[in-house]
């Protein structure tokens, strides 16, 4: 059995006996697409991997986690303007997730996580997460390496000038992200090809903004050519590092909840 309590490494004769109602499944979900002109196109995917394979290697053992292939190819269809994009539309992808729960609800699990690294498939997951509850009866939930700040999460708790000259707007290829890749794979990060790329003027808006109360419909390019939102100048090894720590501290806090929800809790006298 490898150590990361991978199901892929599993033998069919093994299955049964490692795998049972009590095991939660964990789907790493992240995306193929343009990171700007410094990261690579494989960054969500990487984070959400990593972040998957520390936890399950911190608590695996300890609250039965099995760590499922990732799906890297998902709904990046704001980006799907830049050669070398690869997007599911919205139709696809659901399917594919019914096919994925399906599939776990064939097994004694009945807790399945969705561990998502690309901002733009969480709508669609909390729609699949309910599709997969009335269809298949399991318990389904969607975590974040950092929840992103389009969707209520704060800037990086890092005190770091540049997280906050993103205005809270960080949301693609910036600061944060790209100081986790500085971290996971120096190697594939090109520094002096980062930009600040901000759109400062809805930083004034109480409602439309990233962040804001009023959501909108957006494609990359229509902030400019450069196909970031944020601010990677800034962006360092040492920051990711922290980053990438309190992320995996908050996933293994969360999968301790998981291991014990309920949605009917048996009330002790």
């Amino acid at each position: 059995m490898s150590p990361l309590r991978r199901i892929s490494d599993l033998r069919a004769s093994d299955f049964d006996t490692a795998v049972t109602e009590d095991s939660i499944f964990v789907l790493p979900v992240g995306a193929v697409e343009q990171h700007g002109p410094h990261l690579p196109f494989n960054t969500d995917l990487l984070i959400a991997q990593a972040c998957a394979e520390a936890v399950i290697s911190a608590v695996g053992d300890e609250l039965d986690l099995w760590l499922m292939e990732p799906l890297a190819y998902t709904k990046s269809n704001e980006h799907a303007g830049t050669p070398g994009t690869v997007w599911l539309g919205p139709e696809t992808m659901m399917r594919i997730m019914e096919d994925i729960g399906r599939s776990v609800a064939a097994t004694p699990v009945r807790k399945l996580a969705l561990l998502n690294g690309h901002g733009g498939n969480s709508s669609l997951l909390n729609v699949a997460c309910r599709e997969l509850r009335l269809n298949h009866g399991l318990e389904t939930f969607l975590l974040h390496p950092s929840l992103p700040p389009d969707q209520g999460g704060g800037d990086s708790d890092t005190g770091d000038k540049h997280a906050a000259g993103e205005l809270g707007m960080g949301i693609h290829a910036g600061f944060a992200e790209t100081s986790l890749m500085c971290h996971l794979r120096p190697d594939l990060v090109r520094m002096d090809l980062a930009k600040r790329n901000v759109p400062d003027h809805l930083a004034d808006n109480d409602h439309v903004r990233f962040g804001g109360a009023v959501t909108f419909g957006w494609l990359a390019a229509d902030f400019g050519p450069s196909g970031t939102i944020g601010d990677p100048t800034g962006a360092n090894a040492e920051v990711g590092s922290q980053l990438f720590k309190q992320a995996v501290e908050q996933l293994a806090e969360a999968f301790s909840e998981i291991k014990t929800f309920s949605f009917n809790p048996t009330t002790k006298p």
